[in-house]
């Protein structure tokens, strides 16, 4: 059927195309119809949308390796302030379950490190700092040197009551938003849902996601569970007790 071009019906679709931005193709003429350039338009948003999804998934694990690395750099702090104290029979210099009495504020146990220069007092906010928990620190030089915890900041990290008896498998430290043998909530710092972070006794630290935070994300294998995230200090092997150890320390 031969189309009139000068037809009333076909000069409102131009105006109509025209307030698009298009022009309606006609048989042998060139450019888009309108419904190629929703469905254009379309591909481009959910390309888009996916794009920033990955963008903010790799973000994520970035920033958690991040604090993974910062764990570690407290950890080897301990490690060494502890295996000094073992070989001069130091006793201010432990594991952190093992002061008596017992410490109960983070920041004490962090000038247990600063005092004797295992950790620089420069750098405790960076390390115990994550997105959502930026931790503040007024530093003292000393000597010897201290540091103040500033109220109304959070530390990312959290430090176990590990003690030198316990197997290498212990948890040392934990991001602050995973409670032993919890569910994440989306609304606990630094990450949320997104995963946790733990180190252990023996070194070794790891990103975890949200399904491996409870015995039920390893098959409620409690023995693989206790192998996989850690042994919570104080629990038996082979038996998972929910919540942290007391006197963990957090601020």
């Amino acid at each position: 059927m031969k189309i009139n071009r000068s037809s009333p019906v076909l000069r409102r679709g131009r105006l109509l195309a025209n307030a698009f931005g298009v022009a309606p193709r006609l048989r042998g003429e060139g450019g888009f119809t309108i419904i190629e350039l929703f469905v254009s338009i379309g591909i481009i948003f959910i390309l888009f949308a996916l794009a920033v999804a990955g963008i903010a998934s790799a973000l994520s694990k970035a920033q958690m390796n991040g604090t993974m690395n910062n764990a570690r750099q407290l950890y080897l702090a301990q490690f060494s302030m502890a295996n000094d104290g073992m070989s001069t029979d130091a006793t201010g210099l432990a594991w952190a379950g093992d002061y008596a009495p017992a410490l109960t504020l983070l920041e004490d146990y962090i000038n247990k490190l600063v005092r004797p220069g295992y950790l620089k007092g420069g750098d405790v906010a960076k390390l115990l700092s994550a997105p959502g928990c930026n931790l503040r620190v007024n530093v003292n030089n000393g000597p010897p040197a201290s540091v103040t915890f500033v109220p109304g900041s959070m530390s990312a990290l959290k430090v176990h009551p590990v003690q030198d008896r316990d197997p290498a498998n212990t948890i040392f430290a934990t991001s602050r938003n995973y409670i032993y043998d919890t569910a994440l909530t989306g609304s606990a710092v630094p990450y949320g849902t997104k995963g946790f972070i733990v180190v252990r006794k023996g070194g070794d630290a790891a990103v975890f996601n949200s399904r491996q935070a409870t015995v039920a994300g390893w098959g409620n294998d409690q023995t693989k569970f206790q192998n996989g995230v850690g042994l919570k200090h104080g629990d038996n092997v082979g038996t998972v007790t929910p919540n942290d150890p007391g006197n963990t320390l957090i601020y």
